[in-house]
């Protein structure tokens, strides 16, 4: 996938410009930056990852596409641990849950995170069995199930694109109640 691809699984979630947004397994910031473009250069973005050099990277790609790192807080940490944050109006997850064999315990967690109706973008794999790679995955099917019993509204479906290894990836948007 390209940075089109990523801007198209968040796009039809039609998100407002600005407010506060963080992407929990951020890595080097494919779907940050993908994120920065749906939600404008007024959204303060918080990118949450462990790995310290990937964050690095997300910032040098995140100033050579937009001119500057304004607005973008790289954070070293691990989303799934407790950990400091103002109230966010919307959290992606991209590729990030499939590592979690306790999904909604997860989820719970990363609802704490959000506001009253702040949104939660998910990208995931399509598909209910992993591999060594992708261990934990979830079909659409699943995250609505899941969704609900996390404390979430049913998820809308947005977008589906075809992958190499495993189907496909899909995005959904859900929000806290």
């Amino acid at each position: 996938m390209n940075h089109n691809d990523h801007v198209n699984l968040l796009r039809p979630a039609n998100l407002y410009q600005g407010g506060m947004w963080a992407d929990f397994g951020a890595g080097s910031g494919a779907f940050t930056l993908a994120l920065r473009e749906v939600v404008g250069s007024d959204a303060t973005i918080y990118a949450v990852d462990k790995d310290k050099s990937s964050l690095r990277e997300l910032e040098d790609s995140h100033r050579a596409r937009f001119a500057s790192t304004g607005n973008l807080i790289p954070l070293p940490n691990d989303f799934s641990k407790p950990f400091e944050l103002p109230p966010l109006d919307g959290i992606v997850m991209a590729n990030s849950l499939h590592f979690f064999t306790d999904k909604e315990k997860i989820l719970k967690h990363v609802r704490s995170f959000l506001k009253p109706n702040g949104a939660l973008l998910l990208v995931e794999y399509n598909v209910d069995k992993g591999n060594l790679w992708v261990p934990y995955p979830l079909t659409f099917e699943s995250f609505s199930t899941l969704a609900l019993k996390a404390g979430f509204t049913e998820p809308r479906l947005l977008a589906k694109v075809p992958s190499r290894f495993l189907k496909e990836f899909y995005s959904a948007l859900t929000y806290r109640l």
